[in-house]
């Protein structure tokens, strides 16, 4: 999940609506949380839906209901499902890997739609099983949130401030590689403080693998935002949705959070661990 990205100067009235929007959202986001359970999971489910709805309507302007109704039916139905939550994260994040991965490539409609639903189960099925691993899962979800936020906010201060050449011109025209740096050191640095001063994850393993981590969450976190900004200059959309007030959509809050997802759901798949 994006952080609360600073404002652009559009007046008192707009930046106050992003402020009051982002509180909210960042309030229920933790409540949630701190919570757990199925109020975790129904959140995430439900964002889910929207995040489908919101990239076929980008994509196609056509059958972006019915998506994000399926998308939020099938979130459900498959925590009932016989296979672990590590077995179901790990599908989940390779389905949207491989349908990120041929976005770029694929003109059909309806591949472009099935690539929108393998995007947006992510959220449905990767959060809920990180949440629930047993002593741990609240603190890896706080680590999430600071390496995204951190080097959010960081890229576009440190971008601002220091300029330089683009980062990827054609995609994004305002990101810099200054910007880009400046945000990957402070989601590993931010990552690592996090996870050290975090009793449940403080001696869970040495301090290479965290920094590794927190670095690499934060480089696939800004990948993430610019895939999603390669998907909107493509279909020529702004916003992919204005859902959220002074934000745009879900898509453009949780690009760089999918991408993290995508990185821990590969990785609790890979190592087994039994939740």
């Amino acid at each position: 999940m994006n952080g609360p990205a600073p404002a652009a100067p559009t007046g008192r009235g707009e930046l106050r609506l992003r402020v009051v929007s982002a509180l909210v959202l960042a309030t229920l986001v933790l409540l949630a949380t701190a919570w757990g359970g199925w109020p975790f999971r129904v959140l995430w489910v439900l964002v889910a839906g929207l995040v489908a709805y919101e990239w076929l309507a980008i994509v196609s302007r056509g059958n972006a209901i019915p998506a994000g109704i399926g998308v939020v039916a099938a979130g459900f139905a498959l925590a009932f499902s016989p296979a672990s939550p590590a077995a179901l994260a790990g599908a989940a994040a390779a389905a949207a890997l491989l349908g990120a991965l041929a976005t770029p490539f694929v003109r059909s409609r309806l591949a472009l739609e099935l690539c929108g639903v393998a995007y947006a189960l992510a959220f449905a099925l990767v959060t809920p099983a990180l949440r629930d691993l047993p002593g741990i899962g609240l603190a890896l979800i706080l680590w999430s949130f600071a390496v995204v936020w951190l080097t959010d906010i960081a890229a576009y201060f440190t971008g601002r401030r220091l300029g330089g050449p683009k980062l990827m011109p054609a995609v994004s025209p305002k990101k810099t590689w200054s910007g880009a740096i400046g945000g990957a050191l402070a989601g590993m640095i931010g990552g690592y403080l996090v996870w050290r001063s975090v009793p449940a994850l403080a001696g869970l393993t040495a301090a290479g693998p965290v920094i590794a981590a927190s670095f690499a969450g934060s480089v696939v976190s800004q990948a993430g935002d610019l895939f999603e900004s390669a998907l909107k200059r493509r279909f020529d959309t702004k916003d992919s949705s204005k859902l959220i007030p002074g934000h745009g959509g879900f898509l453009d809050r949780l690009d760089g959070y999918w991408a993290v997802l995508v990185l821990a759901g590969l990785a609790l798949f890979a190592i087994h661990l039994d939740i």
